[in-house]
C-alpha cells in the first residue's frame, strides 16, 4: 500500500487503500452531520425531516445509482463533527457529505472533505467564509451578508434613523453585525451600540435592557434558528413591544418552525431572508402539503428547504455525470446549477459555489388564526456580497 502523508494523512492513506481499485460502486453513500440532539436539535430535526421527505418523493435510485442516506448526530459539537466526518469517509466510505448545523462545525470538517475530494454540501451553517475553506464545499442554504446587507439597506430607506444590533456571539452573529451596520449607515442610519449574546445558554434579559436604555429607532436582531422563541419571549417580558421600538431582525429570528407560539408580540416584525412558508408559489404550497403531512403539527423552515435543495441539487448533479461520483467531476456539475426550489428560482454562483437567490422582507401577520411571516418586497438574484470582490478559493 502506498502511504499518502498530508495534514489527514491517514484518511489519504485508508482512502487509497479502499478506493485504489475498487470496481464502480452501483450506490451512492451519503453522509450527512447533524444536531439532532442538544442545543440546536431543532435544525437537525427540520434537516433530517427534508432529508426524509426528499427520498420518500423522489425514491433512492439516480442515474442507475442507488442513494444510501447515513446520518450522524453531533450534537452540535465541531469535535463531534469531525470524529464523525472521519468516520464516515473511512469506515462507511461516503461519497458526499451533507448537513453542518452550525459554522464552527463546517469549519472543522471542511479539511476532510478537502483530503478525501469528496463534495461538502453545507445546508445549514452561513458564516460567508465557508466557501473558503474547501474547493467541495457547495451550499444552498444562504449566506449572513446576502440577508443582513438587504435588511440594513431596506431599513435605512424606510426611515430608522438609528438602531442597536444583538446578535449572538460567534462568526455568524458578528457577519450580520457587521454587514447590517455597513449598510444601515451607508443609507443613513446610525447604530448607536453593539451587543453581542453568548452563544450557549443564551440569556437575551439585561442585552435588551441595555438596548431600551438606548432608545433606538429599531432593534437589529440575529440568532441561530431555533433560539428566536426565547429573544421573542424576553422582548415581551422586557415591554419592548410597547415602547416604540421595531425589531428589524434576520429571518432566523422568527423562524417559522417556532414562530406561532410567539404570540402576539411579535406581530408586525420585520425580518428579510430567503424562504417563509408563506412564499405564494405553486412549488411551496406543494412542498408544505407534503411536509405537514408526513410531519403533522410542524412547519418546515429554511432549514428543510435549503437541505431539501441540497439533496435535489445532489441528484441533478449525479444525473449530470451519468452517477459518476467523482468528487471534482461533481463540484464541477453543480456550478451553474440553476433550478425551481419552494423559496423561489435559485443557482449555485460557479465562481464561488455558493447559492444565489432573491432575498425577501416579511412582515408578522395573523392569518387564519396562526402567524406567519408575509413577504411584501423581494430583493432578486441576491449574491453573498462578502464575495463580489473576487471568486472563493
Amino acid at each position: 500500500m502506498v502511504r499518502a502523508y498530508s495534514r489527514l494523512g491517514f484518511i489519504a492513506t485508508a482512502l487509497f487503500a479502499v478506493t485504489g481499485a475498487a470496481p464502480a460502486q452501483e450506490t451512492v453513500k451519503v453522509g450527512a452531520i447533524l444536531p439532532m440532539t442538544g442545543a440546536f436539535q431543532s435544525t437537525g430535526w427540520q434537516a433530517n425531516a427534508a432529508l426524509n421527505l426528499f427520498l420518500a418523493q423522489k425514491g433512492t435510485m439516480v442515474a442507475g445509482k442507488r442513494v444510501e442516506l447515513i446520518v450522524k448526530d453531533d450534537a452540535g459539537a465541531p469535535d463531534n463533527a469531525k470524529r464523525l466526518a472521519q468516520e464516515l469517509v473511512v469506515r462507511d466510505r461516503v461519497q458526499v457529505l451533507v448537513g453542518f448545523g452550525l459554522t464552527p462545525i463546517a469549519l472543522a470538517v471542511a479539511p476532510i472533505a478537502t483530503e478525501a475530494n469528496i463534495p461538502m454540501i453545507v445546508t445549514v451553517a452561513s458564516t460567508s467564509v465557508i466557501v473558503d475553506r474547501s474547493p467541495y464545499i457547495v451550499r444552498t442554504i444562504q449566506t449572513i451578508p446576502q440577508i443582513a446587507n438587504v435588511v440594513g439597506a431596506w431599513a435605512a430607506k424606510n426611515r430608522v434613523k438609528t438602531a442597536v444590533s444583538i446578535v449572538s456571539d460567534y462568526a455568524p452573529g458578528h457577519d450580520a453585525e457587521q454587514w447590517f451596520t455597513e449598510s444601515f449607515e451607508h443609507g443613513g442610519g446610525r447604530v448607536i451600540e453593539l451587543l453581542h449574546v453568548p452563544l450557549a445558554s443564551p440569556d437575551f434579559a439585561p442585552f435588551l435592557q441595555r438596548a431600551r436604555d438606548d432608545k433606538p429607532a429599531a432593534l437589529f436582531a440575529f440568532v441561530p434558528a431555533g433560539v428566536g422563541a426565547i429573544f421573542a419571549k424576553q422582548f415581551a417580558e422586557r415591554g419592548l413591544n410597547k415602547s416604540g421600538i421595531r425589531i428589524v431582525s434576520m429571518s432566523d429570528v422568527m423562524d417559522d418552525d417556532v414562530l406561532n407560539g410567539m404570540g402576539d408580540a411579535v406581530l408586525g416584525v420585520v425580518s428579510g431572508g430567503p424562504y417563509s412558508v408563506a412564499h405564494p408559489s405553486d412549488e411551496n404550497r406543494a412542498f408544505v402539503e407534503a411536509f405537514q403531512k408526513a410531519n403533522p403539527g410542524r412547519r418546515p423552515n429554511i432549514v428543510s428547504v435549503s437541505t431539501y435543495d441540497g439533496m435535489d441539487l445532489l441528484f441533478r448533479a449525479l444525473a449530470m455525470t451519468k452517477g459518476a461520483t467523482d468528487g471534482a467531476m461533481l463540484v464541477d456539475a453543480m456550478k451553474g446549477m440553476q433550478w425551481e426550489s419552494p423559496r423561489g428560482p435559485v443557482s449555485i454562483d460557479p465562481d464561488t459555489r455558493d447559492i444565489v437567490q432573491n432575498i425577501y422582507m416579511r412582515k408578522i401577520e395573523r392569518r387564519n388564526g396562526e402567524l406567519y411571516n408575509v413577504e411584501f418586497e423581494t430583493f432578486p438574484g441576491v449574491k453573498d456580497p462578502a464575495h463580489l470582490s473576487g471568486p472563493a478559493r
